[in-house]
Order: C-alpha cells, then structure tokens, then sequence
C-alpha cells in the first residue's frame, strides 16, 4: 500500500532528479521498524482499511474528503471508523470519510481560511509543505490547484495517517514523506511556493531553519511561515526557561517586527504580516480523535491569557516573503 515509486520515476526526469537518488534510503530510514517499534501496529491499521470505491472527493471544503453512492451502511462505516481509531492521534485536520468525521485536534481549516487569501495563487505552482504532519494542508493546496504538493514530516504516525487517507483520496500530485528539513538537498531551488506552519519556534536556531526554506524555493518564490509570536517592538524575543505551554522543545518566539528583520537580513524581500491570531481552546483541543492533553490543559486556569508556566498564552502569525526574481 506504501508506494513511492511513481513518485521517484517522474522525479528523475525534473531538477528533482538529485534528491530522486536519495529518496529510497532516506525512505527506508524514516519508516525503519528497527527505530519506531510502532509501525508493525500503524501498518496493520493501513491493511485493516475496508476497499471503498470512491465517487466524489473534497480538497476545497473545510472536512477534505471523500464520498461514496449508495453511503456506506452503519456496520461498514463502524469497520471504516474502528481502523481510522488504530492510527490515533490524529492532529491536523479535520477530514470526512464516507460519513466518518475525523474530529482532529486542531481545527487546521481555520488556519488555512486564515492564510489562504493573502498568498500567491497556487494553480500549476509545486509546494512543500514542511511539517506537513498527515497532510491535511497539502490536500487544501492541491484543491487549490497546486499541480504537485510535497509534504515532508519525520513522525512516521503521521505519515501512515496520510496513506491512510490517500488510500481514498488518490491525488497522485500530494505526497508526505518521512523526512525533516535538514534531509532536503542543499540548494534545491525547486518550488514554487514553501509552507512552514508551527515549526520556526521548535527549531534551536531559527535563522538556519529560515536559511533552509528560502534555499528549497526558486528564485522568485514565496515563503508562507506560521509561527508562535509575543507581542512587542522590533528585537523582542522570548526564549522560554524550561517548557512553553507543556511543551520543552519551544526556543524562540519572536516579534512579529522582530520577524519581519529576520526575514530581510537573511536576503527576503516583499516580507508582510498577513495575519495574527490568539490561539484558542475551540482551535486546539482534546477530541475522540485525540484523546490526551490539549490547550486547555496548557494554559493556566485561573488565567487564560498566560500559559501554565506564566507565559504568554500563544499567539500565532502568519507572515510572507519573497526570494529575489
């Protein structure tokens, strides 16, 4: 069920063709049974998948999706569901399967309404998407007419959930890939457009992980970046002692002025805050889809504008950017 082959034969006849090489071993790397002992489980819930013959399919639409005439009945949608349960958590969605609301943690659509205004127009563009998670966002971009979107996450969790959902999907334009940035060629200069959407602020140096992004786009592209922000002057920058929000692998939340600095002296040009968002607990939030800690257990409850370490409740903004043409 697990093929990337189609995807590295169209590579090796693009300017792809270099990381089309390497693909297979990174591959086998980042779904290695002997470094996450969990896949046997994940991939025994990929083959627990009913067969479904798909009628319609939703990239536009808050719940991507599919549809199948006649609806399944209760018993077959309760099989659908008690496999799609197997690969839990799930975090970024939401998705509809044939009648099985796939309530994920975050309510990514709302980030997607948020940004997708702002930016370059995707039709015939190639993305990647970085921290892509199960892909909900790629599926958003392709049902925007981007003609090839790659997502690339190291969680092999999210990346079973993606072939999970491709299994009913099938957009032979949107791959997840089990890999992090650092695993993307140096110099690839082969999108159109790069997402990174609530990853800047877990990256210890921040500059090196933007340095990165603007080295995957062509000369001309435009960098989308989500990331958690404070209020406050150009140079303001918060570097948590111990956790942010529960979380230990947060560095640096700058300004948003403070970002926009980052942006220009590190060569980006056309830089621009597009939106800035308090994150709230209808956004992010425990669900039957996912069953542990959420935002509310994070905050501090007495005060819902801090976090449980006495920091700033998070705060998001999307910023954009532009490599020289």
């Amino acid at each position: 069920m697990i093929d990337y082959q189609p995807l590295i034969q169209r590579w090796q006849k693009t300017e792809l063709a270099p990381w089309a090489e390497l693909l297979p071993a990174q591959l086998a790397r980042g779904l290695a049974v002997e470094r996450y002992g969990d896949l046997p489980r994940w991939l025994a819930a990929l083959e627990a998948l009913p067969d479904i013959a798909t009628d319609r399919i939703h990239l536009d639409r808050g719940r991507v999706g599919a549809d199948c005439s006649p609806p399944l009945d209760p018993d077959a949608r309760a099989t659908l569901r008690k496999a799609l349960q197997l690969l839990h958590p799930w975090r970024k969605g939401p998705f509809e399967l044939f009648g099985v609301h796939i309530d994920t943690e975050w309510r990514s659509d709302w980030k997607w309404d948020r940004l997708q205004p702002h930016i370059d127009p995707l039709a015939g563009r190639r993305v990647l998407d970085v921290g892509c998670g199960s892909g909900y966002h790629c599926w958003r971009m392709a049902g925007a007419g981007a003609t090839e979107v790659i997502g690339i996450d190291p969680t092999p969790l999210f990346v079973l959930q993606y072939w999970a959902l491709q299994k009913y999907l099938r957009q032979p334009g949107v791959w997840v890939l089990p890999l992090g940035i650092q695993h993307v060629p140096p110099k690839l200069a082969a999108f159109d457009s790069v997402f990174s959407m609530g990853i800047l602020y877990h990256r210890r140096s921040p500059l090196d992980h933007l340095q990165e992004l603007k080295a995957c786009l062509r000369p001309g592209g435009q960098l989308v970046l989500e990331t958690l922000v404070i209020e406050g002057p150009a140079g303001a920058t918060l570097v948590p002692e111990g956790r942010y929000a529960r979380m230990g692998n947060v560095w640096f939340l700058p300004s948003c002025d403070t970002l926009l600095g980052w942006l220009r002296k590190l060569g980006f040009v056309d830089e621009a805050l597009v939106d800035v968002s308090v994150t709230t607990v209808e956004e992010q939030r425990a669900t039957e889809w996912m069953r542990f800690q959420s935002l509310a257990d994070f905050l501090d409850p007495k005060d819902s504008s801090r976090t449980i370490e006495g920091y700033p409740a998070p705060r998001r903004a999307v910023v954009k950017a532009r490599v020289p043409g």
